[in-house]
């Protein structure tokens, strides 16, 4: 990779957006991948980002509905519910030696892209932001930090130190991990009763743990069980600890997709983890019990 890339971004939503735009605005080149409608707006305006953070700007993004040439890096920025049928834009022979980055929540999508793509392109990314689409090309970034972990087993490092640069410059604070299975796991221990809970009582952080403070500590254990058979970080008091820093007011994307009748991420998110519990032996009845409440809103 040169030290200007070429990057496709499928699903430029909240981040998406946000990183198309950062990107841009430091010199790389942008192609975000949408529906017709979306792609538009995007040639004609750009995309307009509202952050304390990183200031208010506009970025020039090329746009399109499918990727026609290829490019240093696809990031794959869009919900699970919507992932096979996005993954159209982005033919494999296309992308050629592009690196994938899925900034997908959960862990089983590694496997079906490498499936799909070349198995040593594909580099998986957690991102730690709250950054929302309020209209097409129209991006607020609500937090006070942007944070990636990139990493990636079989790829080539120059690659994905590259690509972390470009990151970095660009203004999320980003590091490379040796640790696949960790990075991931670490993420999905934390999002999964986050998310699962507060959707399933339809009720903010705060009072999630403080009116089903049991439940919650229950799954937060049962969570960082499965995560240590899969081979990922295990700490419950320190999960705990976090839910416990969080604004009270703090919702999951899971909940707001729920309250805005959107598809939720129920399978990505609950179901890979009864799956992974399911295939070491771990017994997760609080797990299991409430993804099933969770089934009717989805």
């Amino acid at each position: 990779m040169a030290n200007e890339l070429s990057v496709a971004v499928l699903g430029p939503g909240g981040v998406g957006g946000l990183l198309a735009a950062l990107l841009s605005r430091t010199g790389h080149r942008v192609i975000c991948l949408s529906g017709e409608k979306t792609a538009e707006t995007l040639r004609a305006d750009g995309i307009q980002v509202r952050s304390a953070r990183f200031g208010d700007f506009t970025a020039r993004v090329e746009a399109d509905t499918e990727l026609r040439e290829p490019v240093d890096a696809c990031l794959v920025t869009v919900k699970h519910t919507a992932l096979d049928a996005a993954l159209a834009r982005v033919p494999a022979p296309v992308l050629s030696d592009g690196l994938v980055v899925p900034f997908l929540n959960g862990v089983e999508h590694p496997a079906a892209l490498r499936a799909r793509y070349r198995p040593d392109r594909v580099a998986p990314a957690v991102i730690r932001v709250e950054s929302t689409r309020v209209a097409p090309g129209v991006v607020e970034h609500g937090s006070p930090f942007a944070e990636i972990d990139l990493t990636g087993t079989d790829v080539p490092r120059p690659r994905l130190d590259a690509l972390a640069d470009a990151f970095a410059a660009a203004g999320p604070v980003t590091r490379v991990l040796e640790d696949e299975t960790a990075a991931l796991w670490a993420k999905m221990s934390f999002l999964a009763p986050f998310a699962l809970l507060t959707t399933r009582y339809g009720l903010p952080l705060g009072e999630v743990r403080t009116r089903h403070r049991d439940e919650l500590t229950a799954l937060v254990e049962e969570t960082a069980a499965i995560s240590r058979a899969c081979g990922g970080p295990a700490d419950p008091a320190q999960a705990l600890a976090r839910y416990d820093a969080f604004p009270p007011s703090t919702k999951s994307s899971m909940q707001r997709d729920a309250e805005a009748g959107r598809p939720i991420e129920l399978d990505a998110i609950g179901g890979a983890l009864l799956r992974a519990a399911e295939r070491h032996g771990i017994p997760a009845p609080v797990a299991a019990r409430v993804v099933d409440e969770v089934h009717p809103v989805a």
